[in-house]
Parts: structure tokens; sequence; C-alpha cells
């Protein structure tokens, strides 16, 4: 059997430890406007046994004009203890589709402090389909305390991701579709230019799975070669709002790679600016 990510775990293995101690379950569904669904009147109809609802529209910095940009660590705290979520704890995070907006919820835990968070492969659609169970009923929670660890090394700001593009220093792996990435589709948010960061490549974040469930290691790595990134040399990774450039990170934690970061304003906040250089077309090389 091939490979498979050691940061996700099967829709058995979940089945199997859900009344374990210790383990916290998150729906962190999110859609776009074009997808027609909402994410909480869904976790309210049916979620998985035990899980609460994380919304990446409020875990955010209250402060930033930006949609999804990391909270603080004090906001983080406060928005996760009450969740009843612990640094210390087992946590499996899914998402409607499988492999679309989990991953971001699985780096922010991580980038917090987190060690054993994982991404549930298949995500919930997959879940429902083999009638495995779901319930309406609401989570208890009890209020904890989740002791932030917070790894600023993790995250890439705007001055940072200038001197990367200006410099050439690392990889940049662009989540977006094709059509977003060459400028040849308009960007979702208003008041955004078209195409790219100079240097960039497309890893657009769909490429990484199949069927919602992440691709093997070898799958990974053919993924992320066809697109021009190496993952034994650094890369930073950038989407619309720095929710599906997880799936990047994901993918090159799953192959062990040692320098990887995400550029936490991605094109919502590059794009968005008059100052910052873009480039239309197929990526250079």
């Amino acid at each position: 059997m091939a490979d498979k990510s050691p940061f996700v775990v099967s829709p058995d293995w979940l089945e199997q430890h859900l009344h374990d101690p210790g383990l916290s379950i998150v729906d962190a569904s999110w859609y776009l406007p074009d997808q027609k669904r909402d994410a909480r009147a869904e976790y309210d109809a049916a979620h998985i046994p035990g899980a609460v609802f994380f919304d990446q529209d409020a875990v955010v910095d209250p402060e930033s004009g930006l949609p999804h940009t990391l909270p603080s660590p004090t906001e983080f705290e406060r928005h996760v203890s009450a969740m009843g979520i612990t640094r210390d704890d087992t946590i499996i995070v899914y998402d409607g589709p499988g492999m679309f907006t989990a991953p971001r919820v699985w780096w922010m835990f991580r980038v917090m402090g987190a060690s054993n968070v994982f991404v549930l492969d298949g995500g919930f659609d997959n879940w429902k389909a083999d009638d495995r169970p779901v319930t309406n009923a609401p989570t208890k929670i009890a209020g904890t305390a989740f002791v932030p660890k917070f790894d600023a090394g993790r995250v890439v700001d705007l001055d940072a991701m200038g001197d990367v593009v200006a410099r050439g220093s690392a990889q940049i792996a662009d989540a977006r579709g094709p059509g977003r990435f060459t400028g040849a589709e308009p960007e979702p948010r208003a008041g955004m230019r078209s195409g790219h960061m100079p240097g960039a490549r497309n890893v657009h974040y769909a490429t990484l799975s199949e069927n919602g469930y992440l691709k093997d290691l070898d799958g990974l790595r053919a993924a992320l070669a066809e697109a021009g990134i190496d993952p034994d040399r650094p890369v930073v990774t950038t989407c619309g709002s720095g929710v599906t450039a997880a799936v990047i990170n994901l993918a090159l934690a799953s192959l062990g790679a040692a320098d990887h970061r995400l550029y936490d304003g991605s094109w919502s906040q590059w794009g968005g600016r008059a100052d910052t250089p873009v480039e239309t077309g197929p990526a250079d090389g």
C-alpha cells in the first residue's frame, strides 16, 4: 500500500476513536459564495459526534482589513478555549469536501503550538456518503485553557513576502486556480488586480487530492514536481486569502519538507495594492 501522509487520519480510524479521551474534533468548513453552501447551517444540521464548529470568518485578527488574517495568540486562545480544546489534545480537523479549508485550521493549530493535529481524509461529504455516524445534537463543551506557543517562523508578512519576491530567496507556490493565477479569470474579491507574484508557480490545491482524499506521498511529490516546486528547498505558499495555501503546506509537511511558510495576507493583500509587482500569463520557466 502506498505511503500516506502522517498528518491525515482515515475515516475508519476516526470512527473507531470517536469516544477517546483527549480527542477534539473540529468542523472547519468554509465556502466561497459561488459554492452556495452555508457551513454553519450544515454543521447545525449534521456533524460528526462531538465536533465543534470553527468559524474561519470569526477566528481572525479583528483589526485586519483583510479576510482570514491569523489572529494573535491571545485572540486564538480566547476562541479555542471556548471550544473546549487544549494544546495537548489530539485534534482532528475536517471540512465538507475534504482537503479544502480544513488544512488551514490544521496549520493554525500547529502555528499556535499544538503538535497532535490531523486532517480527516475524505472530508465530511464522504463520511456521510459512507453512512458513518452523524448527529444534529449540540456538542457539550467544557471551557478549557488552550495555552498557545506561537511559532512566528511559519508565517510570512507583506515585507517578508516582498523580500522573497525581490531576492528569489524561496520558491513561491500559489494555490489558486490556473485562471486566477494567469489573470485569465478575474478575482472573486472586488478591487483585486489579476495575475501572480513574479517567480510564483501554480500549485492548484485541488491537484493535491482526489475526491477529498489527500494523495499518497508519491502523488504529492509528483504534483509538486509538475508545478516546478522542490520540497527540499524553501517554499512560501500563498492563495486568495491564506486558506487553501495551507493545503500545500500540508503536502510539504507530509513529505518532510523542513522549510515551508505561509504568506498570510496572500492575494487579498498583494493583489489589492498598487505598489506590488504582478505578472500575468503562465509561470516562467
